[in-house]
């Protein structure tokens, strides 16, 4: 367990562990976010190099003939090893945008699952009073906001 949560004073241990898997979600989240967006730009630098290469050096010198231009482009090495880097990088940042819906999904319903039971896990009074503690650390420290269910 994280040592900031471990180390709060106002929640029981069951609450703590709750507080410990928002973290591990959100943290699994913000990773696949990250992987996401670099499959993203790796996937435009690959077709940005692959129509400029295309223009420059299949269509342009061979615009006489359409056939002329598909055979001439299917066997260009370069070209097919770029097509296809292009290609992989649509499905990988396709595949990343599914799994970082579902674990943001995750992440949101265990999240709001603490804000609605607030109430449940800071049971006694002086909890309670002092739950605005927890929060805050949670917010400065990991960015997680339990204060309100929306986003």
């Amino acid at each position: 367990m994280d040592s900031p949560i471990q180390l709060l004073e106002h929640t029981d241990q069951a609450t703590k562990q709750m507080l410990e898997n928002v973290r591990k979600r959100k943290d699994k989240f913000d990773n696949l976010k990250k992987w996401h967006y670099i499959s993203i730009y790796l996937t435009l630098f690959f077709a940005f190099i692959f129509f400029v290469y295309f223009y420059f050096n299949i269509a342009g010198h061979h615009s006489y003939s359409f056939l002329a231009i598909i055979s001439v482009a299917l066997n260009d090495t370069f070209n097919m090893f770029v097509l296809t880097m292009t290609l992989i990088g649509l499905g990988a940042m396709n595949l990343l945008k599914q799994q970082k819906e579902k674990k943001e999904k995750e992440y949101q319903e265990l999240r709001c699952e603490i804000v609605d039971r607030s109430k449940d896990l800071w049971k006694r009074e002086e909890e309670w009073k002092n739950r605005h503690i927890v929060f805050e650390i949670m917010k400065k420290q990991y960015d997680i906001n339990l204060y309100h269910e929306k986003k």
